[in-house]
């Protein structure tokens, strides 16, 4: 009796080595990072320009404007017009897709809450006065520079998008330095500087100046 049911237990221990190693494959699959045509395909680019992209993260882009997208990465770093107005278009088809996603699932948390709880009013969280704010603004343009002035005298960290500026990264910086921008806060990403490569278009809805913030699911304007 007792060599049967070792024999019983060593067949079992057999069979179930096949299921353990197909789970420990598909564990390993499921953690294997993404290949390069596949993370090209996310955003839309071939793989060339993909790695285009991974070179450009580690030159001096990579250092101005750290944490910057693909897209806008490899528009604001294109060779021609052509190019630069079709990263511009994947990034405002991407974006338009993202914002009707989180505008979708928004509406779908507010009807839960109604059907879940009605006679509660939701919860609103309320964010700090130290939230990141997208300042979008141009040259030769005093409305802008007011509402600048006011939103760093606020101390307010600040995404500033410089839209018309072509990719010009000498342009970007000229009107940093005629602006008072300091360095220090560049570099340490309390202010970052940017082209604007379609954002103003979908988030500003051509408004200039324009100071947006966002909060949950949502961009709201900021008023000085």
């Amino acid at each position: 009796m007792k060599c049967l049911v070792l024999l019983l237990l060593f067949t079992a221990s057999v069979g179930a080595q096949p299921l353990q190693e197909q789970t420990s494959q598909n564990a390993d699959s499921a953690l294997r990072p993404l290949t390069t045509q596949q993370q090209a395909t996310v955003w839309g680019v071939t793989p060339e320009e993909w790695q285009r992209y991974l070179t450009l993260k580690q030159q001096a882009r990579g250092v101005w404007s750290p944490g910057l997208d693909p897209l806008t990465t490899l528009g604001v770093e294109a060779d021609t017009d052509h190019e630069r107005q079709r990263f511009a278009e994947l990034l405002v088809r991407q974006e338009y897709q993202r914002l009707e996603k989180e505008l979708a699932f928004q509406r779908a948390y507010d009807a839960a809450w109604q059907r879940l709880y009605p006679a509660l009013t939701p919860l609103k969280t309320s964010s700090a006065s130290t939230s990141r704010v997208s300042l979008f603004v141009k040259d030769d343009c005093p409305p802008c520079d007011s509402l600048l002035r006011t939103l760093l005298a606020q101390q307010r960290p600040l995404d500033i998008w410089l839209i018309h500026s072509e990719g010009d990264d000498n342009r970007v910086r000229r009107w940093a330095m005629a602006h008072g921008i300091d360095a220090k806060m560049v570099s340490e990403h309390s202010i970052t500087l940017n082209h604007d490569a379609g954002r103003w278009l979908l988030l500003g809805q051509s408004k200039i100046p324009v100071a947006l913030e966002r909060k949950g699911e949502q961009w709201r304007e900021v008023l000085p």
